[in-house]
């Protein structure tokens, strides 16, 4: 075989190998069209390796389980939210630094919303699945309130207020963001889940001494909704009454 040949085939192999998905998206591909075939019940983490092409130890290197095949960026995701977090300055509104905190989840759904919305239909549809999520979500929520309690140490009910705001910023990114998944990923994720942060900023942001991002939501004539609980309420109970105001606005 003459050199020139040898190269060809090389440069031939190179632009195949350029060509395939790697391997972590491959899996996911896998096991999401087999998700949508078969149900993800009846799917095995043995049907997902043998369509990827790869073996167990393959799929396990990239995912403890089947149920985080299901969610491959929420790690990711919750390192740049902790990262954000703790590259803020004393400066920084804490609200609104923990708004900014929320949209980093919000632009990992838009960068694929085709995936995003097939998710969504198959945690609705599993039990076990919606449960996973409930645990991711209570993570981004811990970052959150962590991040707060530090910002509030030594105020008069600190630990509170950042549990409160933490829970506030979750419940009403989520809102937004499944009103948006609900539409099929129409339309900009961004403008609905800044109008229910709005919501929070003016709520908390204000009760801080600082308007929320350097405005007021009342200058630019938007509504406010006050949430009255009573004290000692669980959290649960002002979370709920929190995203009850905001789907009746």
């Amino acid at each position: 075989m003459s050199s020139s040949s040898a190269t060809a085939r090389r440069g031939e192999k190179t632009e195949a190998a350029a060509a395939k998905p790697p391997m972590r998206d491959a899996l996911v591909a896998a096991a999401f069209r087999l998700f949508l075939e078969r149900g993800y019940e009846q799917t095995t983490i043995d049907d997902i390796v043998a369509l990827a092409g790869v073996g167990r130890r393959s799929f396990f290197r990239y995912f403890p389980s089947k149920e985080d095949v299901v969610f491959p960026d929420h790690e990711r995701c919750l390192a740049d939210m902790t990262a954000f977090l703790a590259a803020g300055v004393d400066e920084d509104e804490p609200v609104q630094r923990v708004c900014d905190a929320a949209r980093l989840v919000l632009r990992m759904y838009a960068e694929n919303p085709t995936f995003s919305v097939q998710r969504y239909r198959l945690t609705k549809q599993v039990p076990g699945l919606r449960a996973y999520e409930l645990s991711v979500v209570w993570r981004y929520e811990r970052a959150l309130a962590d991040y707060l309690r530090t910002r509030f140490a030594g105020r008069r009910d600190g630990t509170l207020r950042a549990d409160v705001i933490a829970a506030a910023v979750v419940a009403a990114h989520n809102n937004a963001l499944r009103s948006w998944l609900r539409s099929e990923g129409q339309g900009d994720a961004g403008d609905a889940v800044d109008h229910a942060l709005g919501y929070v900023q003016s709520a908390f942001g204000e009760a801080l001494g600082a308007p929320a991002g350097g405005h007021r939501a009342e200058e630019e004539g938007e509504d406010v909704v006050v949430v009255v609980s009573r004290r000692g309420a669980p959290l649960w109970r002002v979370v709920q009454e929190i995203e009850s105001a905001l789907g009746r606005s």
